[in-house]
């Protein structure tokens, strides 16, 4: 095996390796704000039912 065709190898395992950690980031970030989407609904769907229910006490 040629000295050129050992750092090819090793130059894919390294690429392999970080793009395994990039793709690992990027999909702990759209988790994290595709549950924070879903806070944030759920939330201003509480928000309008305590409103609703208070108004209809205070009326």
């Amino acid at each position: 095996m040629s000295r050129s065709t050992l750092w090819s190898v090793v130059g894919v395992i390294v690429a392999i390796a970080i793009a395994w950690v990039i793709v690992n980031v990027i999909f702990s970030v759209l988790w994290f704000v595709a549950k924070l989407v879903v806070v944030l609904v759920v939330a201003v769907i509480v928000f309008f039912v305590l409103r609703r229910l208070f108004a209809r006490s205070d009326g």
